[in-house]
């Protein structure tokens, strides 16, 4: 049972865009190669959705409105979050342990009903502070984390106006919100949401990592159109930030090993527990 390998799945919502994210994710769970063994499934491009043949899955960002997208693959996105929250709550056998990052945390939580998404009056993008609520005080998976903390955030789209009787029905929980917006008429976003004890997601990337950032953002044409796009100040802004060991760096180490460690360890005990 020992050697018995946990199986992942990374569930690519990219549509084949470039990104960071991907590899990020990737070098992360390979530091756990001694225990578990991933595949990936490209869900937009090649309509590739695992079914529950798998303990421990990732769910990645992506581009574009969370709210539409192919049939072909978004029913059966939608599906598999169904029979994973089904399964936890009803099946035998023990637990399969959910990621839900950025554009696909969205869309877990357009799924659940615990939030409105809307688009953003304009892309957030760089590294902001995150703030969090009573219920992420107590939260595990932030307990190494300072209030605030930094995360590197890039989206078009935004989940907000929790519903809080949705919440207590399902036993889900808002864990951080966005910073203070400048004008009082835009709405803080829901930055993370517990699921469920077994699924948990953030907005953010928390996979981020502030070196493949640092290289990413020092590349002559990106530099070039960030600067026109969003200004020198935010450019020099965010690069300071990657610099921090406290900022990027340290959520980067922490939130998704956390996860991923805590979900091993939940499913090593399920093995033992139903042998």
């Amino acid at each position: 049972m020992e050697n018995t390998p946990i199986k992942l799945a990374i569930l690519d919502l990219y549509e084949g865009t470039k990104n960071l994210g991907m590899q990020n994710i990737q070098d992360i769970v390979k530091e756990f190669s001694l225990y578990v063994e991933y595949e990936i499934f490209d869900v937009r491009s090649e309509k590739q959705v695992p079914g529950l043949d798998y303990d421990i899955y990732i769910f990645s960002g992506g581009p574009g409105n969370p709210l539409k997208g192919d049939e072909a693959w978004l029913s059966p996105f939608h599906k598999l979050i169904d029979e994973l929250w089904q399964f936890n709550k009803y099946g035998e056998g023990g637990k399969k342990y959910c990621f839900f990052i950025c554009h696909s945390f969205q869309m877990a939580c357009h799924h659940f009903g615990v939030g409105t998404i809307t688009r953003r009056r304009e892309m957030s993008f760089g590294t902001f502070p995150v703030y969090k609520t009573d219920e992420g005080k107590k939260e595990w998976l932030f307990k190494a984390l300072e209030d605030p903390f930094w995360v590197a955030d890039f989206r078009e789209y935004q989940v907000i106006d929790p519903d809080y009787g949705r919440m207590e029905e399902l036993g889900a929980k808002l864990l951080l919100i966005e910073k203070e917006r400048v004008s009082a008429d835009l709405h803080r976003a829901m930055m993370a949401v517990r699921f469920s004890d077994e699924m948990v997601g953030t907005q953010f990337h928390p996979e981020a990592d502030p070196n493949g950032m640092r290289s990413y953002f020092t590349d002559k044409e990106r530099v070039i159109a960030i600067m026109e796009e969003y200004g020198k100040d935010k450019l020099e802004s965010m690069v300071r930030d990657l610099n921090h060991p406290d900022k990027i760096e340290k959520t980067h180490h922490i939130v998704l090993p956390f996860f991923l460690h805590k979900a091993i360890q939940g499913v090593r005990e399920n093995m033992l527990e139903f042998a």
